[in-house]
């Protein structure tokens, strides 16, 4: 897709269609196209070649001795690390329809693949930040887009695609999910509408709610996930030769599955999981074929959901592939808003007792949490964040020996009370 050149209109009538919007729209300053060197760091510690930005960094800490009668040693460490960066930004992908071959220029592009993308988080995935960079001459601070300290793929250049059990339309999944308010949808539609079909996707009904199983319309077909794994792995490799690319990235943008039973011999090692893949066991996840099949294919592969995708056979098979995993939820609402306030709190010495949040954009991710099993995982990755908060501040906190000790029977660590629930329209708070 080209980059917007031109303004929208802004106020059109909600009686049009969403595809009555124009195919381009005025730029925003974070989005506009930036000289790959705006930003140039001089010092002893950053170098700059022409294949490599190297750069020295010290982590600087400090180990604590607590000795009898409440008395610390603080011994100050240092860690140096030495990051280095491609400065060639590579053709990289992002997946969604199998239908969609553009026909590229030069400049490079990167794609993105999106497991889930015509749900609530794959049709409604933008970010932009700007970091500062320092103070200028008179004082005043300096703000400059992220990517032009480190060479970025500019959005404009990504190539989108996917997964999603359900194969209706990007643009009309859009208008399903109802996240993005009306205007916006009706800006972006058209694009949408480029994007086509997701590609089908891995369906196993145990590992979601029961509830969705009338949108699972697009699926691979079978029960055999070692056919479901190489279908997978074929899928990006034709979609990164389709597109020209040099890179493809998976990301896990769809429902919260259930736990998987850790079990010695099934998913504990690298060779296990494979060979559990191979004899299709119920305690492989779909989520689990997904990271797998990336790993295989050498594509970075990011968990954008609650789920223990990452068993200890699946980190393993990455460590020896060196492949790039990562993410255990998309913590980017009202749980990165609740642990910015918990940790405040604490080291302002306040004593939160109780957290309850409610999710207004709950939909189908709501709907797929009703269940318990899937909520499950939701509510291990919401509690987390108190966990650390509470272990944060032993002097507000008791530890559990301490409590039991003062009691006489055992009770929960976290005295904190985490709130959350799931109504019948499909919310949860």
């Amino acid at each position: 897709m080209a980059p917007n050149t031109t303004p929208s209109s802004g106020n059109a009538s909600p009686n049009l269609s969403v595809l009555d919007a124009p195919l381009a729209s005025a730029v925003h300053p974070t989005a506009a196209r930036r000289p790959l060197d705006a930003v140039t760091v001089q010092g002893e510690n950053t170098i700059y070649t022409d294949e490599h930005i190297t750069s020295k960094f010290y982590n600087r800490g400090a180990d604590v001795v607590v000795q009898e009668g409440g008395r610390y040693v603080i011994a100050p460490t240092v860690t140096p690390f030495e990051l280095r960066t491609q400065r060639k930004v590579p053709r990289t992908g992002y997946v969604a329809s199998s239908r969609v071959s553009p026909t590229f220029d030069t400049q490079n592009f990167s794609s993105l693949m999106l497991v889930g993308i015509g749900g609530n988080n794959g049709t409604t995935l933008v970010a932009t930040s700007t970091i500062r960079l320092g103070l200028d001459a008179t004082g005043k601070d300096v703000y400059a887009p992220l990517s032009d300290l480190l060479p970025m793929v500019h959005p404009n250049d990504l190539v989108l695609g996917g997964w999603d059990i359900s194969g209706l339309p990007l643009d009309a999944a859009m208008k399903r999910a109802a996240v993005l308010e009306w205007d916006l949808q009706r800006q972006v539609a058209p694009y949408m509408q480029q994007l086509g079909a997701p590609l089908p996707s891995i369906y196993y009904p145990d590992y979601i709610a029961a509830n969705q199983e009338e949108r699972a319309d697009n699926v691979i077909p079978g029960t055999d996930k070692a056919i479901h794994l190489e279908q997978i792995r074929k899928d990006i490799r034709d979609f990164k030769a389709a597109n020209n690319l040099d890179q493809v990235i998976v990301f896990w943008t769809a429902n919260t599955e259930r736990y998987s039973e850790i079990i010695p011999g099934v998913n504990d090692t690298a060779e296990a999981i494979l060979a559990s893949i191979g004899r299709s066991h119920e305690e492989i996840a779909p989520s689990t074929v997904f990271a797998i099949a990336s790993i295989l294919e050498g594509a970075p592969f990011i968990n954008g959901a609650p789920q223990n995708t990452f068993v200890p056979g699946v980190i393993e098979l990455a460590e020896q592939r060196k492949s790039f995993i990562g993410g255990d939820d998309l913590k980017s609402g009202q749980t990165k808003l609740k642990s910015v306030l918990a940790e405040f709190l604490v080291n302002a010495g306040i004593k939160p007792l109780s957290i309850a949040s409610y999710n207004h954009l709950g939909n189908n991710d709501g709907r797929n949490l009703s269940s318990q099993r899937q909520f499950r995982s939701k509510e291990i990755s919401k509690s987390s964040v108190v966990d650390d908060m509470v272990a944060a501040n032993r002097l507000l906190y008791k530890t559990k020996p301490e409590v039991e000790a003062e009691q006489g029977t055992a009770r929960p660590l976290n005295p904190v009370r985490l709130r959350t629930h799931v109504d019948s329209s499909g919310f949860y708070w």
